[in-house]
Formats: C-alpha cells, sequence, structure tokens
C-alpha cells in the first residue's frame, strides 16, 4: 500500500487480497489484484495524486465486481467467454460464436 493510506483502504487491501487468495488465485497475483482495486478506488474519492482518466470515467471496481460475480439469467457474456478461451489458449475462438465457446469452455 502506498504511504499515508488510511485504515479503510488498508482494510479494504487485506479483504480483497483474501478474497482473491480464496478464489485460489497465487499470492502475487493476488496483491497486484487488491492493489489495482484500491489505488482505483482512491483516485476516483481523489484521495490520490495522480489519477488515469480510465480510472475516474470508467465503471468503479465494485460495480465491475458485482456484475461479475453472478452469471445472470443467460451466463456470461461473449467477451467474457472468449477471454476465458484464450487465457486457456483454446485454437480457433476467434471464429466461435457464443454457443461454441461454450462447448469449447466446458459449460
Amino acid at each position: 500500500m502506498p504511504r499515508g493510506s488510511s485504515p479503510k483502504r488498508e482494510r479494504q487491501y487485506e479483504h480483497i487480497r483474501e478474497s482473491a487468495k480464496n478464489r485460489g488465485e497465487s499470492t502475487k497475483r493476488a496483491e497486484e489484484i487488491a492493489a489495482r482495486t484500491v489505488n482505483k478506488e482512491r483516485a476516483r474519492a481523489g484521495e490520490a495524486e495522480t489519477a488515469s482518466r480510465t480510472s475516474l470515467q470508467d465503471m468503479s471496481s465494485s460495480r465491475r465486481g458485482g456484475l461479475r460475480s453472478h452469471s445472470g439469467a443467460q451466463g456470461p457474456t461473449y467477451d467474457q467467454l472468449y477471454a476465458d478461451a484464450k487465457r486457456r489458449g483454446i485454437k480457433g475462438r476467434s471464429s466461435m460464436n457464443k454457443k461454441q465457446l461454450e462447448q469449447a469452455l466446458g459449460r
């Protein structure tokens, strides 16, 4: 955490880091997720000295997390499936439609 962080941001960082580790992320990746999330929230709240345009204009981290926390009525979006296929290295993903991506991912 950056120097001068508030106790609230420290708690937020620890909570996010532990949640990511519980989901199976590596310690290093969990720390990265937590740091990026807290830094974005600090920028949105005006607590950071500098802030990128996307930090200020993009949807908040908590909103994005809420959208990803459940699959919704129709399941994950095409973009989410494509990103998952890319992470897994599935060949031919660029020419697949949503249903084909779901099959390739075993969903």
